[in-house]
């Protein structure tokens, strides 16, 4: 049966995040929560936590679904459809306009059943962060001291207000944020790799510095890194420090409520990805 996600569920929720090999902490989770009390499911077999699905909203333009996972013993038993169309039914009840989500190869069927069709690559990079040369060291970067720093410039880019998901993500990474007047970025833990995004610049030389920075705080440590190849410079940046692609995902959209609107997002300004539970 399928109930609301609570605080309770997440050493469950870790457990099937460690079998599908995802990078989440449980501080991800809380977050998630969180930002979207009413959008996060469980499905419960019996007293056990064998799938789950979350749905956060950006206003009514937009919702991300992500955590969609299923207990591998449990597969191919309609948890997942399940769970996703009553994440799809709350998403249009609440009249949300445009639906989007990174599918894997493993949901990618499902979710063209429901009505997703492909927007855009997203890919998955991974090295480890190497010797820089801390050329930003002579730049004006300075630390993100709250959201209101950086709201424009990421609007501008994502196309839509995420300020709340920017809020819930920077407690836990502040000593990792920073910005010039036309980047910044972020950075967080994950159970297998440190996490590097967002990154938003209005080009490739704000980039390149504001991800040094995190990069040299991090020397020798394993690193992820999700670009939309679509922004060649992010692929170049991100091959020029070292990084190699290591999955590959398909970002993917479906109409909410009427015909869904087109997002005025600039995908050249964006070097990062949020994660994939994000966007």
């Amino acid at each position: 049966m399928i109930r609301a996600f609570v605080e309770g569920d997440i050493p469950a929720a870790m457990r099937l995040k460690e079998a599908a090999g995802w990078n989440q902490v449980e501080q991800d989770w809380l977050t998630v929560i969180a930002l979207a009390p009413r959008g996060c499911w469980v499905w419960e077999e019996h007293g056990r936590v064998v799938g789950t699905v979350t749905a956060i909203s950006y206003g009514r333009k937009l919702a991300w679904i992500g955590m969609m996972l299923v207990d591998p013993q449990f597969r191919r038993r309609g948890i997942g459809r399940s769970l996703m169309e009553h994440a799809v039914a709350y998403l249009d009840g609440a009249g949300v306009e445009t639906i989007k989500l990174d599918a894997t190869d493993m949901g990618y069927p499902l979710y063209r059943g429901l009505g997703f069709q492909d927007e855009c690559p997203v890919e998955r990079w991974s090295g480890i962060a190497g010797p820089v040369s801390l050329e930003s060291q002579s730049w004006d970067i300075r630390p993100v001291v709250g959201v209101d720093d950086v709201a424009t410039l990421d609007q501008e880019a994502f196309g839509v207000s995420r300020t709340e998901v920017l809020r819930s993500l920077l407690p836990g990474c502040w000593q990792e944020c920073f910005r010039t007047p036309d980047g910044y970025v972020m950075a967080r833990p994950g159970s297998n790799a440190h996490y590097l995004g967002p990154c938003v610049a209005r080009d490739r030389e704000h980039a390149r510095m504001l991800i040094e920075m995190v990069l040299s705080k991090h020397c020798g440590e394993l690193m992820f890194w999700d670009v939309l190849p679509g922004n060649e410079l992010a692929v170049q940046l991100a091959e020029g420090f070292g990084f190699t692609c290591a999955r590959k995902l398909r970002r993917m959209w479906r109409p909410g409520v009427g015909e869904g609107s087109e997002i005025a997002a600039n995908l050249a300004m964006q070097f990062a990805v949020a994660g994939f539970e994000f966007g």
